[in-house]
């Protein structure tokens, strides 16, 4: 896992616990990084899923809403650090739909050897994205988090069901009920999408 994520991590609970709590926490936990990373560098998935077991207990937040808390935290993160993969979308449906194909492999670009998670969408209508989420990583909420800040981000309203199979896979309905801009609607056949940004924007 690329050391972004690690060094955003702490970064996060700096902010929540103070920089005394989390010196503490690192070192009960005898990480073999010994807590310190670098952005660029890789570590095990282990040692966030451990230092989000021990910010757990130590503020008494489920490790779920710390995971999602983290999502929200490192979604607005991305669009700071690189707003060029959220130009030109129209909402944050859009933008879920092309993580994949279009963000994801942006990213391997800048990061040859980021293991991504891989998410597979289907549109349910020009409303409804149904997003399925599969990763080697136990971090669903994690994924939920990011869905949640993404549609915050846009200033869209959605709700957003989630099936668990596993702490590693699962499937997001995520349904817009208020569009921030303006919703225009195109038929496509046997499927409905958003039209391509900025159309039918008066």
């Amino acid at each position: 896992m690329k050391g972004i994520v690690f060094t955003e991590l702490l970064t996060m609970a700096e902010q929540t616990v103070g920089e005394e709590a989390l010196d503490e926490v690192l070192d009960q936990l005898a990480l073999a990084s010994g807590g310190a990373y670098s952005r660029v560098g890789n570590y095990p998935c282990s040692e966030l899923v451990a230092i989000v077991g021990a910010l757990s207990a130590r503020t008494g937040m489920s490790g779920d809403d710390l995971q999602r808390a983290f999502g929200c935290w490192m979604l607005d993160r991305f669009k700071v650090l690189y707003p060029q993969f959220f130009e030109g979308r129209a909402s944050s449906l859009e933008m879920l739909a092309a993580i994949e194909n279009e963000v994801h492999v942006e990213v391997r670009k800048l990061y040859p050897d980021a293991e991504l998670p891989r998410f597979e969408t289907a549109w349910d209508g020009p409303r409804r994205l149904r997003m399925r989420y599969v990763s080697e990583r136990p971090l669903v909420a994690f994924c939920e988090g990011l869905i949640r800040a993404c549609a915050d981000a846009f200033g869209d309203k959605v709700s957003v069901e989630v099936s668990r199979d596993s702490d590693r896979e699962a499937t997001f309905d995520i349904t817009m009920i208020e569009l921030a801009g303006q919703w225009t609607e195109v038929s496509h056949g046997a499927e409905d999408t958003p039209r391509e940004p900025g159309a039918g924007i008066a």
